[in-house]
């Protein structure tokens, strides 16, 4: 008779009930059938190894704690006595499930043993004592059995105790303990419990298979984790264990391991695949890992059969899905397809808000604010994201014509969050629209909200100065001259400052604080370039950089140079502008040379997008483009924290770290965009590896994540 594996005496009674697996033949009576069938041997040894690192060798040797070999006795020794007591318990209990193990059970032990016709006729175990440990031993009261145990040992020290009833008990206290473990999140003790005794893991109790997958995965040993998943997969045949199994994994192993898990797919009884019901989750599942990794390829199978539910489907959630794939991936035409139907469907905060930055990256800020509006106040992500609209808008250059009732509201909603970023902006655009009185404004607003704004000082330095408002301007001086150098050397120009231009006719007027701004508009379809700033000085000559001149009139070489020595004057804006003359330079060399500076310029003046589109204009070497791509990446990732995108933050230091070395403060900002995702175990491992370096932010930031944990207490 061929009987199903199993791994050794103790598994039956108490793991069938612990488990829920009444009514199952169980798979754990004796190492013999373990041992004839080494296809389907325990998930144990190779499986269990483990290491410090959390990549162990395929093969550790534990300790055989197995109990006595169980293979067939040769034919000349004398046939041992077999305890029938267990069987006519169970059956005088009416337990038939326990009946049928414990046949199953002697069999295997004892090949040439017949089970009697009627369990209830074999005489009673004359030893009430060992009747009321069996009892008790059913019953899952384990302690009591080990004191009934040793109670009669005391009284009786000749008495030993039936070989079978101590198997059973170890193995059931070793369940027991790893059960509790599990529940408690100790998850070393699972895999050491586990490693100790592997005849629990098997294919009749694939609840404790599954806390030692999850064990795995929590101690960072994810292809451990899926070692176990396979298992079930490769050995267990219950039909809805092996749905079960699959969907668990799935919560926790990569999108990699789950596709190694579902090659193992069966046909199932009906004759379908047995994991179709849930197939539409799965895909699901992996187009979201893509949404998390942008550098994660799903199979086009997953991402058509999302395609698929959400064209013929009412949700917009898998419309999303795919919107936020295709933006990680830059693929923004698509993006935009997916967020808008998923707009159609149901406008909604994160929809809207996907959509924006598509937007934004096309170059629409426009629409991408109108779009964001009205779910500004919906999330941080959000107000941040709309801001981001705000401010490219606004940043455009020429400007854009905008309505009274845009600007209006731009200029409200800065005024109400507080936004000292904005508001420096709506500084910079009154100046490109001519209204240096309107700019005093604005960067005197972005000053009181955030007194350490170099660029909205000196905003307002040039603005005063450009109104000939020269105290207002040595004020200014007397308070950063120590702290910014092109402050401190403002109106070294040759010329007297320039004449305020005055507010071209269209105007609106916009209040910021307490003082009235003016927002110049055009009419409908007119565009305002800059002709509107007035007329420009003439280029003066050269000396150093220190006078103000429109590099326009130089050549690109004396450009080149002009752009060099404003950096070195920490005055990046004006830098860029010259280099951007020599920009058109036919020399190849000096091109190179142009963008690279033109790059430099924008990020030193917080400019990444700029930059970036500065650093393709001309072909550079290696060393340089690896130098402009670590810095351009490292400051998307602290915008993208700022802006409260903290998966995104991952994704630029993920980036980054791929072309150069992380440094410390990098890590202490990957350390908070885990805590702010509420990944609490990565955010730990990231602050204690940075907290070693002495690095001040890294310990608080290990305050921090235990100080959240106990608000949130979650499994991590």
């Amino acid at each position: 008779m061929k009987f199903p594996i199993v791994a050794s005496m103790g598994v039956v009674t108490a793991a069938i009930a612990a488990a829920g697996l009444v009514g199952k033949l169980p798979e754990g009576l004796a190492n013999v059938i373990v041992d004839a069938v080494p296809e389907r041997a325990a998930f144990s040894e190779r499986h269990l190894a483990t290491a410090p690192s959390g990549e162990a060798p395929d093969v550790v040797q534990l300790s055989q704690a197995q109990g006595p070999a169980t293979s067939e006795p040769p034919r000349d020794t004398p046939p041992r006595r077999v305890d029938e007591s267990a069987l006519r318990y169970f059956a005088s209990k009416g337990d038939t499930a326990r009946l049928e193990a414990e046949i199953a059970r002697l069999r295997a032990l004892y090949p040439n043993w017949t089970p009697p016709k009627n369990p209830l006729a074999v005489p009673q175990n004359s030893d009430a004592q060992l009747e009321t440990m069996w009892r008790l031993y059913s019953e899952g009261r384990y302690a009591e059995v080990r004191k009934a145990i040793a109670e009669r040992q005391s009284a009786d020290p000749d008495w030993q105790v039936p070989s079978d009833l101590l198997d059973r008990l170890n193995v059931a206290e070793a369940r027991a303990r790893l059960v509790n473990a599990s529940d408690l999140k100790q998850y070393e003790t699972v895999i050491q419990v586990g490693a100790g005794t592997p005849s629990l893991l098997t294919c009749s109790d694939i609840d404790v298979l599954w806390r030692v997958a999850e064990a795995f995965a929590e101690t960072k040993r994810p292809n451990r984790a899926r070692d176990a998943y396979l298992y079930v997969l490769k050995n267990c045949d219950n039909e809805p264990e092996r749905l079960a199994t699959v969907q668990k994994a799935a919560s926790i192993l990569s999108y990699s391991s789950m596709q190694d898990l579902l090659s193992y797919e069966r046909t199932n009884t009906a004759g379908a695949l047995e994991f179709e019901s849930i197939r539409d989750d799965l895909a699901r599942r992996f187009v979201a890992a893509g949404d998390e990794d942008a550098t994660l390829e799903v199979d086009p199978k997953y991402l058509q059969r999302v395609e698929r539910l959400a064209e013929t489907e009412g949700s917009a959630s898998d419309a999303l899905l795919l919107g936020w794939y295709q933006l990680r991936r830059k693929n923004m035409s698509e993006a935009e397809r997916w967020f808008r139907l998923a707009r159609d469907k149901q406008d909604s905060a994160p929809a809207s808000q996907g959509l924006a930055l598509v937007l934004i990256e096309r170059k629409a800020p426009e629409e991408a604010e109108k779009v964001l509006y009205p779910w500004r106040d919906s999330s941080s992500d959000a107000q941040a994201t709309y801001f981001a609209a705000t401010a490219n808008l606004l940043a455009i250059d020429p400007p854009v014509a905008l309505g009274t009732d845009v600007l209006h509201r731009i200029a409200q909603e800065t005024m109400k969050s507080r936004d000292a970023a904005t508001a420096q902006q709506f500084g910079w655009y009154a100046r490109l629209l001519g209204q240096p009185a309107t700019a005093v404004e604005w960067f005197s607003t972005a000053l009181r909200w955030k007194p350490d704004d170099e660029p909205s000082a000196y905003g307002l330095a040039i603005s005063r100065n450009e109104l000939g408002d020269r105290a207002g301007v040595a004020e200014i001086q007397r308070f950063w001259a120590a702290k910014s150098d092109r402050i401190a050397r403002l109106g070294d120009e040759e010329d007297g400052p320039p004449k305020a231009n005055a507010a071209p006719p269209g105007s609106a007027t916009i209040a910021a604080g307490s003082a009235p701004i003016r927002m110049a508009t055009a009419p409908e379809g007119a565009p305002l370039g800059r002709a509107a700033r007035g007329s420009q000085a003439a280029p003066r000559k050269l000396s150093g950089c220190r006078t103000t001149i429109d590099p326009r009139g130089l050549p690109p070489g004396a450009a080149l140079a002009r752009g060099w020595c404003l950096m070195d004057l920490n005055r990046p804006l004006e830098a860029a502008e010259a280099f951007e003359v020599a920009l058109r330079a036919p020399a190849s060399s000096l091109r190179e040379d142009a963008a690279y500076g033109q790059s430099l310029a924008y990020l030193r003046a917080g400019l990444t997008g700029k930059a970036a589109v500065a650093a393709t204009r001309s072909p550079q070497s290696l060393a340089r483009s690896n130098e402009l791509q670590t810095a351009i990446l490292a400051d998307r990732a602290v915008a993208a924290f700022d802006a409260g995108r903290y998966n995104e933050t991952l994704l630029f230091l993920e980036q980054r770290r791929q072309l150069a070395t992380e440094r410390t403060d990098l890590m202490v900002l990957r350390g908070y965009a885990y805590l702010k995702l509420k990944r609490y175990a990565q955010a730990k491992r990231i602050f204690e590896a940075a907290a070693a370096t002495g690095n001040r932010d890294a310990i608080r930031g290990l305050s921090d994540v235990l100080a959240e944990q106990q608000v949130w207490p979650r499994k991590f």
